[in-house]
């Protein structure tokens, strides 16, 4: 089974909340109104407060208003979100604009709704409010009236120092926009990638119970089913006397009454007293696993090439299942004939390798095996499609909670394409549930 992320993954299902925005915005706002009096009545700077007061009004009265139309908890869809940015990004711009432009050294936090959009919504919003935010910042250092100054003194900024602030924005929105969307990105995928395997983790748990259960119950049945047949014969061979069927009936009822509790176990998947079924040898456990594989044409051939001591007897753990079925799947799609797994056990480690020969690993996808999304490669192409991404990241990370190592690698054999190492401490593979 494969898995793909979208570029857009996590955008959709993760809106920022409605009371975040406000809540920075009134701390913006807070400080705003803080840096304005105490220029104005600390420092005793000219300054039209009143447009300043205005601005800042403007804010509070975005804030109230969204408060009163929606609920706080409310999630904002990405055009929502980048509306409300455009306007922080305009507000900041006009109280820049009234004191100083690009000479006033709080024309770095132009970049703080860039960085928020770069966080939290599609590149392609992040772009349109960079380029927005571009605008008005070459608009700054063009259009505003004098940075707030002693009036008995006159303050000439040069041009080559606004030319540098400007830069210094731009680049700051560039460089930061790009380093937290990847942060962020990857932090996404991660999730994603995690939650998937959550929910294999546990759909293949819900299978394994009910594949114990009812194998279990099918040899329950057995027994109880044999007995009211036999019972039926006896009864149909006789002829019909009331008294003498009495004790007959009375066990065919006991019997049906046995089969029913067993069907509730079953329908309850309480699993848990059949502790015949919960442990698996492991060449058992290879066998299961390569069981549904077998269908499509392709040779896999299960081997033994070392094997000190007693053969391993692990819980029949979900994980381990579906993380080996993934790989021994992989293989099978890209092999060309035949498929190897090969086991190993001794007293301190368990090992399974999977070999096909097929093409292999293309090395710029192997050094990014196992991580959440990879690129697709035309180099090796596979019969059931798909590619190598989250799947096999969902099979590795399941493995690795079992306390298994897992090794991608190229055989370099004659004939051999892919290989895959897993390896487990004994102790840890015995106990892994």
């Amino acid at each position: 089974m494969e898995y793909e992320l979208g570029n857009d993954t996590g955008f959709g299902t993760r809106r920022l909340r409605l009371s975040t925005i406000n809540n920075t915005r009134w701390l913006a706002i807070a400080g705003q109104l803080a840096a304005v009096l105490f220029v104005a009545t600390v420092l005793h700077f000219q300054l039209p407060i009143i447009a300043c007061l205005f601005l800042i009004a403007l804010a509070a009265i975005l804030n109230l208003a969204l408060t009163r139309l929606f609920p706080t908890n409310k999630r904002l869809r990405p055009v929502g979100v980048f509306a409300v940015l455009i306007f922080d990004v305009a507000q900041l711009s006009g109280l820049l604009a009234l004191t100083g432009g690009l000479t006033n050294p709080f024309c770095i936090l132009l970049v703080v709704p860039v960085i928020i959009s770069a966080t939290t919504l599609p590149p392609r919003f992040t772009a349109t409010l960079a380029a927005i935010t571009l605008a008005f910042t070459t608009a700054l250092t063009f259009v505003h009236l004098p940075l707030p100054w002693y009036p008995d003194i006159l303050l000439e900024i040069p041009l080559v120092f606004v030319a540098g602030m400007w830069v210094a924005v731009v680049s700051a929105m560039i460089f930061t926009a790009f380093y937290v969307y990847r942060v962020a990105e990857e932090a996404r995928r991660l999730s994603d990638a995690l939650a998937a395997t959550e929910l294999v983790l546990q759909r293949e748990q819900h299978f394994s119970a009910l594949d114990g259960l009812a194998a279990a119950a099918a040899h329950e049945l057995g027994t109880p089913l044999a007995t009211i047949s036999l019972v039926a014969k006896e009864m149909g061979r006789e002829p019909f006397d009331p008294e003498s069927l009495r004790e007959d009936i009375a066990l065919m009822r006991t019997q049906a009454d046995r089969c029913r509790e067993i069907l509730r176990r079953l329908s309850t998947l309480g699993a848990g007293d059949e502790d015949h079924m919960a442990r698996v040898a492991l060449r058992t456990m290879i066998e299961e696993v390569v069981a549904p594989h077998r269908e499509f044409g392709i040779a896999i051939n299960a081997t033994i090439e070392e094997n000190e001591g007693t053969e391993p007897v692990c819980p029949r753990n979900p994980g381990i299942i579906y993380g080996l079925g993934n790989l021994v799947e992989n293989a099978v799609d890209f092999a060309k004939e035949s498929v190897e797994i090969r086991m190993a056990w001794n007293e301190d480690r368990v090992r399974v390798r999977i070999i096909d020969d097929g093409p292999g690993f293309p090395p710029e996808v192997l050094e990014h095996l196992g991580e959440p999304d990879i690129p697709r490669t035309p180099n090796r192409p596979r019969n059931g499609g798909g590619g190598l991404g989250l799947g096999i990241f969902i099979a590795k990370t399941l493995l690795e909670r079992s306390g298994a190592n897992v090794v991608f690698s190229n055989a370099f054999s004659t004939g051999k394409g892919a290989a895959v190492i897993v390896e487990w401490p004994r102790l840890s593979m015995q106990a892994a549930v």
